[in-house]
């Protein structure tokens, strides 16, 4: 399968998209992993402080117990001190066991009723030490033996296992969690690594392919290549001498055209001229003899005869005009292209010091909006194409404003481009074409011309290499814009 550009585009950024997509997915899940890790590790690390209290709460248990056995065995103020400091942290414990394990019910009753064995136990420890702090030692011995501590230690153990068994197993839980989240960021990581694998596979056989599809099109392009100078300086040959043969062909035409032409003008002129006496006959007949002069023979000599001449002589008046332009344009196609450095807003003054009695008789203003960029090209062609331009923008002004023709450049690469504006009437769009078309003219014919004038101008820009386009609506004006090589090469400017 031949990869295109326009696959090649499109598979491009498929896998590009597909890569992004799987870096994303995996980012996305990082984070999400890390913030479950972060919520784990605070779970566990809540699960070991709990741990950690209820382990000081039975380890203060066992210090109060053995203290007051010890305090009984040998009345000692050491004792006493290891048994009051171990029952006040019971009850702190206790206490902040409670708060750690708030969010867990079970915990919560196990509290309760640890709060309620280490108040007994307490008061039991209590009145065994005061016995003996109270000099009766034999009675705090004997009621040792017989009092209930024993059960109620008994019973403090097996709640705080229950409890620590308790905390043991949501430890279990939050790890197995964090283990499972670690898993599932591996499954993601792996599942990302083999999709971006198969982008980078995907993405170097796309690009080989092209590449080879490209080299191949190198190949057979050279190949063309070849004998493409070749062929285009024969084609440029032939088309100038087509070229040349056709502004023959036109001159000769034309100037054939011309001679019966003025003969034509000439006899028209004659018969002008015999009218006269024939007019003055007919009136000398009328006066002397009215029975001899009929109707037709009267109208026709002062009728139909003025008519017919007056015809004939508007008639090759306008194909005059038009041997003239075909003339004009056959020898300005011959005329050899000298480029020369042009000032352009000295020649666009000049341009606008030419009209500016015809546009002020007209209440227009032509703007030539500085800085002009300047450029090389033949000074009489460029001189033609404004003032044509600018003319045609006078001739064309609306009726209900004042006309405004705004003149400016600028420079778009190697590129010069004009813009000629106007407010006036505006051109039809589906003219937009038509109006370069030699004798073809838009919208009302109520100003003189032959529809001459564009087509001279897009002949003169085509043989200094550019181009021109309109741009235009009904009521709206119209903008002519040409596109002009800032130097131009005379060879290039004559082929196009």
């Amino acid at each position: 399968m031949e990869i295109t550009e326009r696959l090649f585009n499109r598979l491009m950024v498929g896998v590009v998209a597909l890569g992004f997509l799987a870096l994303l997915t995996a980012g996305v899940m990082a984070g999400w992993t890390v913030a479950r890790n972060r919520d784990y590790t605070a779970l566990v690390n809540h699960t070991y402080e709990v741990q950690e209290q209820i382990t000081d709460l039975r380890l203060a248990m066992e210090r109060a117990e053995t203290a007051r056995r010890g305090y009984l065995l040998d009345v000692d103020p050491r004792f006493y001190d290891t048994y009051r400091d171990a029952a006040g942290r019971l009850s702190a414990t206790v206490e902040r066991i409670g708060v750690l394990t708030a969010d867990n019910p079970r915990q919560q009753r196990r509290v309760a009723q640890a709060r309620v064995l280490i108040a007994r136990f307490i008061s039991l420890l209590d009145d065994s030490v005061g016995l003996v702090r109270a000099d009766r030692l034999e009675l705090a011995r004997e009621n040792f033996e017989n009092d209930q501590s024993v059960g109620t230690v008994r019973d403090l153990r097996q709640l705080t296992l229950q409890m620590n068994n308790e905390e043991s197993g949501l430890l279990q839980i939050r790890d197995h969690g964090q283990q499972d989240t670690g898993r599932q960021l591996i499954v993601v990581l792996l599942i990302s690594g083999v999709i971006m694998l198969a982008v980078a596979i995907i993405s170097l056989w796309v690009i080989l392919r092209y590449t080879r599809d490209l080299n191949l099109s190198r190949r057979e392009l050279g190949a063309l290549n070849g004998n493409l100078e070749a062929t285009v300086q024969e084609r440029t040959a032939d088309f100038r001498r087509a070229n040349e043969e056709i502004q023959r062909f036109a001159y000769i035409v034309s100037h054939d055209l011309r001679s019966p032409l003025v003969n034509v003008m000439g006899f028209t002129a004659e018969l002008d001229a015999a009218a006269k006496p024939l007019s003055e006959l007919v009136d000398r007949v009328e006066q002397s003899a009215p029975e001899l002069m009929t109707q037709e023979a009267r109208d026709a000599v002062r009728t139909e005869l003025p008519e017919a001449v007056g015809f004939i002589r508007s008639s090759t008046q306008k194909m005059d005009r038009l041997i003239n332009a075909i003339l004009r344009l056959s020898r300005e196609g011959r005329r050899v292209i000298s480029p020369e450095r042009l000032d352009m807003e000295t020649l666009l003054n000049g341009v606008h010091d030419t009209l500016r009695h015809q546009a002020s008789s007209k209440g227009a203003e032509i703007d030539i909006k500085a800085p002009i960029p300047d450029l090389v090209s033949d000074r009489v062609a460029i001189e033609q194409v404004f003032s044509n331009l600018v003319e045609n923008s006078v001739k064309y002004l609306a009726k209900d404003r004042p006309g405004l023709i705004t003149v400016r450049g600028s420079v778009t690469g190697d590129r010069v481009v004009y813009e000629v504006q106007d407010n006036g009437r505006g051109i039809d769009p589906k003219d937009h074409d038509r109006i370069f078309d030699l004798f073809r003219r838009s919208g009302a014919q109520d100003q003189p011309g032959e529809g001459i004038g564009l087509a001279h101008v897009r002949a003169l820009i085509h043989r200094l290499g550019g181009l021109i386009t309109c741009e235009s609506m009904l009521g709206q004006g119209a903008t002519f814009r040409i596109s002009l090589p800032k130097t131009l090469n005379p060879e290039r400017g004559a082929s196009l």
